[in-house]
């Protein structure tokens, strides 16, 4: 069984193995954080099998029955105005032996001042894009591996075109219970688009991503280490804005070599009081900090920290991730235990 689903991912992603990153693709939106603990840990965690309910919409593997009954809602105030959020939640039938998730990715882009091309007016417009899931997870055997599989429907309006799409999530996770260590594997937006905005079919924002964690025996810290995009190589591109010319007007490109290509791949992440009912959470992206980082200036770019507080059966959770200089995210969370 287990020969066979990775026989299958690795098929997948031999299919989509064109590059699928920012502005060349459709429902970009798709890959956004999903949680104030996600945005914390760097942007991308793969491996948290707890109460965690929100978990399931970037890993459907780790769906578990500590998620039974609990009720998430998320919002961002994220870049240049826009806001979105997430919810989920997840229940657990048959004598509690099979957990069932729902959830949902909603961004709203604003609204528009709209102009034909000669600049006349023709009034306001709004965009915005969702995203519903339907989840399982199930163990493979008897041994340490979990397989778990989304089903997403997905809707876009933006001005006057619109478009309908469909797309599955594939997860395999590991769990060693005595090293308390977990390895994730996810295969993201395998699907296509239903309708088209203007006749023209554009590829869902495919994605790969690996992760692994750990919780310490005897130091309340769980780490974090994620590979994203593992699908695009080389994933960096050289910046224009960094061209450097000598004394003589020769000009030289940014040059990235292999270890800059793998950093931008990685995101660092550690919760401190993972089991606790305060916790705090830091991360960096590195991918997040090479991009918009500037010369010669100290911008914090790709750092992200966060806390979480447990107040009787609600859990809140806050995040501030910084871009740039100029920008920044806050995320806001509440998870409520329905038992």
């Amino acid at each position: 069984m287990l020969k066979k689903i990775i026989t299958f991912i690795s098929l997948s992603i031999s299919v989509h193995a064109i590059a699928q990153v920012g502005g060349e693709a459709t429902y970009q939106f798709l890959n956004l954080v999903s949680s104030p603990r996600q945005a914390a840990l760097g942007g991308k965690v793969l491996t948290n099998v707890d109460y965690d309910v929100t978990q399931a919409l970037f890993n459907p593997a780790t769906i578990n029955v500590d998620m039974d009954n609990q009720l998430a809602l998320n919002y961002s105030s994220y870049l240049g105005g826009i806001s979105y959020g997430t919810a989920a939640y997840a229940y657990t039938v048959d004598r509690r032996t099979q957990t069932f998730h729902a959830g949902i990715t909603y961004i709203n882009y604003g609204t528009f001042d709209g102009y034909d091309e000669n600049g006349n007016s023709t009034g306001t417009f709004a965009g915005n894009e969702a995203a519903l899931s339907m989840g399982y997870a199930l163990q493979i055997g008897y041994s340490d591996f979990y397989f778990g599989a989304n089903v997403k429907l997905i809707t876009s309006k933006l001005e006057q075109y619109s478009s309908l799409g469909a797309a599955v999530d594939l997860g395999l996770l590991y769990i060693n219970e005595d090293l308390d260590f977990h390895a994730a594997l996810a295969v993201r937006n395998l699907g296509s688009q239903i309708t088209t905005y203007a006749d023209l079919n554009e590829p869902l924002p495919f994605e790969v991503d690996f992760g692994m964690s750990q919780r310490l025996e005897n130091v309340p810290i769980c780490w974090y280490v994620t590979f994203e995009n593992l699908q695009d190589w080389p994933i960096a591109r050289p910046n224009p804005a960094r061209i450097t010319s000598d004394l003589s007007g020769n000009s030289t490109s940014e040059k990235i070599g292999f270890l800059g290509q793998v950093i931008r791949h990685t995101i660092l992440g550690a919760e401190l009081f993972p089991e606790g009912g305060f916790n705090i959470r830091l991360g960096y992206n590195f991918r997040r900090g090479e991009e918009l980082r500037i010369i010669d200036q100290r911008n914090f770019s790709g750092v992200s920290a966060g806390f979480s507080i447990k107040m009787n059966k609600m859990r809140f959770s806050y995040t501030h991730a910084k871009y740039t200089s100029a920008a920044n995210s806050n995320f806001f969370g509440l998870q409520i235990d329905l038992q």
